[in-house]
């Protein structure tokens, strides 16, 4: 009789949700031991991270971070950031992955056995509940111990499993 196949994982990270929660509690992640923990969980088929990019992106604080991801088996999914100015006249950046990361969520549902999803935003509940519905168990990786908190708590009751970031940097955080 073969061996069942290793659980098959995917992993979704929101780059600036999880640069907030992780700002938030005043700690650092070491995005090699990130994967590393993962891929002893089970089959990593993918590490996809999602974040926006300033049009000069060559001198982004964020450069370096991506050629990183890049070249150490992550999948970027990037776009360039729409910059404003707002009425006081402070420049306002945004670069919102939601589309992206649900698309690439629902594309790979049918290859994989579980998703972890590192974000905290509750718009994607019901996005965690068309996955489930396709037979794949979803982990949320947020924290509750920020202030505020960075899980909505409607997120965090939709998935099968709620993984608090604080808790995980025992294994993946950064020296």
């Amino acid at each position: 009789m073969p061996a069942k196949d290793p659980n098959k994982i995917a992993l979704f990270i929101d780059g600036a949700n999880l640069h907030a929660a992780v700002k938030g509690l005043e700690v650092d992640i070491d995005y090699k031991k990130l994967l590393q923990h993962f891929q002893t969980q089970g089959s990593l088929l993918r590490a996809y991270y999602y974040t926006a990019l300033v049009e000069d992106h060559e001198n982004s604080p964020l450069r370096p971070l991506v050629d990183w991801l890049d070249y150490n088996g992550y999948t970027l999914v990037t776009k360039p950031a729409k910059e404003s100015t707002d009425a006081n006249g402070q420049r306002k950046i945004k670069g919102n992955m939601d589309v992206e990361i649900a698309v690439d969520m629902m594309e790979m549902a049918a290859h994989v056995d579980q998703m972890v999803l590192f974000s905290g935003d509750g718009d994607f509940r019901r996005l965690v509940e068309a996955v489930q519905y396709k037979g794949v168990r979803v982990s949320v990786v947020s924290t509750l111990k920020s202030r505020p908190p960075m899980i909505a708590d409607e997120l965090r009751r939709q998935a099968d499993h709620f993984i608090e970031l604080a808790e995980l940097v025992a294994d993946i955080g950064g020296d």
